[in-house]
C-alpha cells in the first residue's frame, strides 16, 4: 500500500527559506556606464579588466538590502561575446563573474543567481539555431557559471518560449539540483516580442520545469503591475512569481538617458507587488542601489 501523493518540493522556495516577498537586485548595464563604461561596449568584459567595479556594484546592492546578486553574464553566451571578440574567452569571463559576485554574498550572507540572457540569435523557424544548438549555447555558458559558484540560475529577458525551454534544457543537464527562474520581457500590448502572454508563460514555464517564472525589463512599474496581476491569476500551485521592471521609461538629459521611475516611485510599486502575492521583487534597466533600498525599506519599515 502506498502512502498519499506529495507535491514536489520547489527548490527556490527551499533554499529561500525566508518570509516573501524576497529582494532582488537591480540594473548591471546601466549601472556600469554610470560608472564609465562606453556605450556599446560589453560590460561582461569588466569581469576581467576593471573587477573592483564589478565588486563594487555587487557590494552597493548587498548593502541596499538585496538577499540575492545577479552575475555580470547578461551577454555571456558565445554568440554575444563573438560579437565583441571575446567568444574565446566566454569560460573566464562566466567563471569570473560568478567569482565575483560569490565573493560578496558570501561577505553579506546572500545568494548569486547565474544570470544567462537571450542568445541573440532566432529560433528556427524564424532563424536558423535549432533548440538544440541553443541549449547547447546556454550548457557552455552555464557550465563556467557553476564552476564559479551560483546558487540558482537566472534565465532572462526571454521573448521565445522556445528559448526558455532551451534554457531549461541546458539546466538540467548541466545543474540539475540548482532552483530556475525564468523571466520574460513583454512590451507591445502585454506580449512579448514574439507574441507570448503572461499568463501563457506561466503555464507553460511550470509546466517545463522552472521553479520561479515571472517578468523583467518592459515599459515600467505600471505595465509590470498589469503583469504581476495576469500572472498571478495564472499561477499554478508551488510555482513562486517574479517582478523586475525598469525605472520606468529612459528620457534624454543633456547628452545621455535618465529613466523616469525615482526609488520612491519603485518602492510603491514594490508595496503593491507583494500586495499581489509575487514572491521575488527586484528591478532592471536604470534602477540603482537607491531604488533598491527604498524598496527593502517598503518591505521592512525601520
Amino acid at each position: 500500500m502506498t502512502g498519499p501523493a506529495t507535491e514536489p518540493t520547489n527548490r527556490l522556495a527551499a533554499l529561500l527559506r525566508a518570509d516573501r516577498p524576497v529582494l532582488l537586485d537591480g540594473g548591471m548595464g546601466t549601472l556600469l556606464q554610470d560608472s564609465g563604461l562606453e556605450d556599446g561596449a560589453p560590460g561582461e568584459l569588466w569581469n576581467l579588466e576593471n573587477p573592483d567595479a564589478i565588486r563594487a556594484a555587487h557590494t552597493a546592492y548587498a548593502e541596499a538590502g538585496a538577499r540575492v546578486l545577479t552575475t555580470n553574464t547578461f551577454g555571456g553566451t558565445r554568440p554575444r561575446l563573438d560579437m565583441h571578440g571575446l567568444g574565446d574567452r566566454l569560460a573566464e569571463v562566466n567563471r569570473r563573474a560568478a567569482e565575483l559576485a560569490r565573493s560578496v554574498a558570501d561577505e553579506h550572507g546572500l545568494l548569486v543567481a547565474g544570470d544567462l540572457g537571450p542568445t541573440g540569435e532566432l529560433l528556427a523557424p524564424l532563424g536558423t539555431l535549432t533548440g538544440e544548438e541553443a541549449q547547447a549555447l546556454f550548457a557552455e555558458q552555464l557550465t563556467a557559471l557553476v564552476a564559479g559558484g551560483i546558487d540558482l540560475v537566472l534565465v532572462e529577458t526571454l521573448s521565445d518560449l522556445g528559448e526558455a525551454d532551451a534554457a531549461l534544457a541546458a539546466a538540467r543537464e548541466v545543474a540539475p539540483d540548482l532552483p530556475v527562474v525564468v523571466t520574460m520581457s513583454f512590451d507591445t500590448n502585454v506580449r512579448t516580442m514574439m507574441g507570448v502572454r503572461p499568463a501563457d508563460a506561466v503555464v507553460h514555464l511550470a509546466a517545463a520545469g522552472a521553479d520561479a517564472v515571472g517578468a523583467n525589463c518592459g515599459r515600467g512599474p505600471v505595465e509590470m503591475e498589469l503583469i504581476a496581476a495576469q500572472m498571478v491569476e495564472a499561477r499554478p500551485s508551488g510555482l513562486l512569481l517574479v517582478a523586475q521592471s525598469n525605472a520606468g521609461l529612459p528620457q534624454v538629459v543633456g547628452d545621455h538617458f535618465e529613466y523616469d521611475a525615482t526609488p520612491d516611485v519603485l518602492a510603491a510599486h514594490a508595496g503593491r507587488l507583494a500586495e499581489l502575492g509575487i514572491d521575488l521583487v527586484g528591478a532592471c534597466c536604470g534602477s540603482t542601489p537607491a531604488h533598491i533600498a527604498a524598496m527593502r525599506a517598503t518591505f521592512a519599515p525601520a
